[in-house]
């Protein structure tokens, strides 16, 4: 890495690489909590031109990963919306990368938008001699028990405690937490994580929930296909801005998620659609009863399972990095034209 820190000081430094690589576009992966919620980085797009070490047209790019009202600095409102459309409009494209944010993001009278997705950052590759009988005997997981996993972190907008309260009402369940409990990034966090586990004491579940922390890739791909269902009942509804759904997709599993308000009709640029029944099984967020409904209709019937998991990875299929990195070179291109 070559900043620090981020903070002004960082533009001067980014400037000279600029200079030093001479790049057409300069494509800035936009997340606040990536850059030390520091807005220095917004302004990048707009100010570089001004810095005789940067050549002209270099052409910059912004992909926004995330335009919900952020945890991070929640009072500063107006002025952090101002930010990030300063960002927006001073950029020469801009990319969403789901339906949600590219519908707002059309409101802001940009001068290119584009939709490009995410895909899995988790490879689908099992450890040598994977042999998954063996790998849920070593977890603990009975032969009649069914083995739910979760993965990623654990946040208010995650639906952990909702996931929880789904597991009591299943008998002859076991829950996976995969990968790390926490996220960095936000303090409140570690907060909501003792909450869940208080809850999961309280509900006398200890012995039926299983976390893994932090694993080698490999070590999460054996625990995905250990598992018989992943669970992920996200509180404002499954989006593909989630890298841990994209995962999930890749990895074929059998999903229960929750649903989103229909808005396919007001996108142009349509991506596939997560499909009751076809390719996932959806809930009301914020339901435990609901999720719990849908967990045992799965655990139920093996056929219903296969069928979503067929459906699971053929959707994935639209979310491939080399599809992805095609998408971004035809923008790239359109750009330089």
């Amino acid at each position: 890495p070559i900043i620090p820190k981020w903070n002004w000081s960082c533009l001067p430094v980014i400037a000279g690489a600029i200079r030093k690589f001479a790049p057409d576009v300069v494509h800035i992966q936009y997340q606040t909590g990536a850059f030390a919620m520091h807005p220095a980085i917004d302004f990048a797009p707009r100010l570089f031109p001004l810095f005789p070490s940067v050549p002209s047209p270099t052409r910059f790019v912004t992909t926004f990963h995330d335009l919900r009202v952020p945890y991070l600095f929640p009072k500063a409102g107006r002025v952090r919306d101002w930010v990030t459309r300063e960002l927006a409009r001073s950029s020469d494209a801009v990319i969403a990368t789901n339906d949600e944010d590219y519908l707002k993001l059309e409101t802001w009278n940009l001068k290119l938008l584009a939709l490009i997705p995410i895909g899995s950052n988790v490879p689908t590759t099992k450890p040598p001699n994977y042999q998954r009988t063996t790998w849920r005997a070593q977890l603990g997981i009975a032969p009649d028990e069914t083995l739910l996993c979760y993965f990623g972190f654990l946040n208010q907008s995650k639906g952990g405690e909702t996931l929880i309260r789904a597991l009591a009402l299943i008998p002859r369940a076991k829950l996976l937490m995969l990968g790390g409990q926490v996220g960095a990034s936000d303090p409140t966090n570690f907060a909501y994580l003792a909450k869940v586990k208080t809850l999961i004491a309280e509900l006398g579940l200890t012995e039926r929930v299983l976390w893994t922390d932090y694993v080698p890739s490999e070590i999460v791909t054996a625990n995905f296909f250990a598992a018989d269902i992943c669970a992920m009942p996200y509180l404002e509804g499954a989006s593909y801005r989630h890298g841990t759904l994209m995962a999930a997709l890749a990895h074929g599993c059998a999903i229960i998620t929750t649903q989103v308000p229909s808005q396919k009709s007001k996108v142009k640029s349509e991506l596939p659609i997560l499909q009751d029944g076809e390719n996932c099984l959806l809930v009301p967020p914020d339901d435990p009863r609901a999720l719990a409904g849908a967990i045992q209709r799965a655990m139920a019937s093996p056929a219903l399972r296969a069928k979503i998991s067929a459906g699971a990875r053929e959707l994935a299929q639209h979310f491939t990095w080399d599809k992805i990195a095609q998408q971004h070179l035809d923008l790239y291109e359109t750009l330089l034209r």
